[in-house]
């Protein structure tokens, strides 16, 4: 079947035009009923209005009406009629034309042989025709209904393919807002820390050699920094609440981390254990970044760390001292906050950061306990 309408499909629509003119005819000649000359001039009138049926078929199924009453035939004017259901939605119009065409097929012509037929003869032949000419019309709806089906099927499998197209679009953005995040919270604190003792060794060191070496270093490390600043810039886009990158730090890795930090800070408090894995690697980023950021903004000051539990909401409050000498001139990427506040507001949570009345700096995140 489906070769069959492949095969119909490429048969040029002008030469099936001209077949259903040249069957119409054959169909006048075989059984002219009328042939005086308005009979004729009728017939082949509506036959060669065929050839149009594309263009104007409501005009071509009225010029094959006077067919249909004048002479017994049939290709004419269920062509006609097929062609207009086949391309008007309007159903009372298609109605009115079945309607027609039953009247007209089953009219006695002349019209004084009416006496003659019977008003039996003619109920029974309007009901015939209006059968006949239903039968085309129920056809090319159903065509037609098959053609918009497949029109909306072709249209949900675009929105489809569209949907999965903006779900992949989603899905990398995330990805690429966690890699940009766990680069500057993983990267840049450890290239920060190899900074600051560099530059510390340039201060202290005696030998030019190793002045030099510690110089180089430190060089290297605000070039990394840097570069990891753009990094991070290109690849930060909008995330959601998604799967982390592994490995991922716990609250058991903040005592290492506050250690190795390279500042003089202190770690107090504790948290229930029934934090939840998100919310301890919330917790861990948050004091990773303050710590960071004391050591590149605030040479010798001393850091203190501080869990706590307040009712049904938990935190870590970050509060160093001001400087003691001025700071080295490290480069931010201005991210370090901005991917802390996605987190907590991820964990509906807040982050608060800012200066403190004695001149350190303070950060502080609050998180709900049963947050994940």
């Amino acid at each position: 079947m489906k070769r069959v309408r492949a095969l119909w499909a490429r048969v040029p629509a002008p030469l099936v035009d001209g077949l259903l003119v040249v069957a119409a005819a054959v169909d006048v000649w075989a059984n002219l009923w009328d042939d005086t000359p308005l009979g004729i001039a009728l017939a082949t009138l509506g036959c060669a209005a065929l050839a149009f049926r594309r263009r104007f078929p409501l005009g071509v199924f009225l010029l094959t009406l006077p067919i249909a009453l004048t002479q017994p035939v049939a290709v004419a004017p269920i062509v006609a009629l097929f062609t207009l259901a086949e391309r008007s939605p309007n159903r009372p119009l298609l109605a009115v034309c079945v309607a027609l065409t039953a009247v007209a097929n089953s009219t006695p012509w002349p019209l004084a042989s009416l006496t003659e037929v019977g008003r039996t003869m003619t109920l029974v032949t309007f009901v015939y025709s209006l059968a006949t000419a239903a039968a085309p019309v129920l056809i090319a709806q159903l065509l037609q209904a098959r053609r918009d089906l497949a029109r909306r099927l072709v249209e949900v499998e675009e929105a489809r393919e569209h949907e999965r197209a903006l779900h992949a679009q989603a899905v990398l953005a995330r990805e690429r807002a966690q890699l940009a995040r766990e680069m500057h919270d993983v990267v840049s604190h450890q290239v920060s820390l190899i900074a600051v003792r560099a530059g510390a060794l340039q201060v202290a060191a005696k030998d030019a050699d190793a002045k030099e070496a510690a110089r180089t270093i430190r060089s290297l490390s605000v070039t990394t920094l840097d570069e990891l600043r753009t990094m991070v810039t290109l690849l930060r886009a909008s995330g959601g609440n998604a799967t982390e990158l592994t490995p991922q730090p716990t609250l058991a890795d903040l005592r290492k981390l506050v250690e190795s930090s390279g500042t003089h800070a202190e770690l107090t408090g504790e948290l229930p254990p029934t934090v939840s894995t998100p919310a301890q690697r919330a917790l861990y980023r948050t004091v990773q970044e303050a710590l960071t950021n004391v050591r590149k903004h605030a040479p010798g000051a001393t850091a203190c760390v501080e869990l706590w539990q307040d009712g049904d909401s938990i935190g870590v409050t970050v509060t160093n001292t001001p400087p003691t000498r001025p700071s080295l001139p490290l480069p931010g990427s201005q991210q370090g906050l901005v991917g802390l506040r996605e987190r907590a507001e991820i964990l509906h949570g807040t982050l608060e950061a800012g200066p403190t009345a004695e001149g350190g700096y303070r950060v502080l995140l609050r998180i709900p306990l049963g947050a994940d």
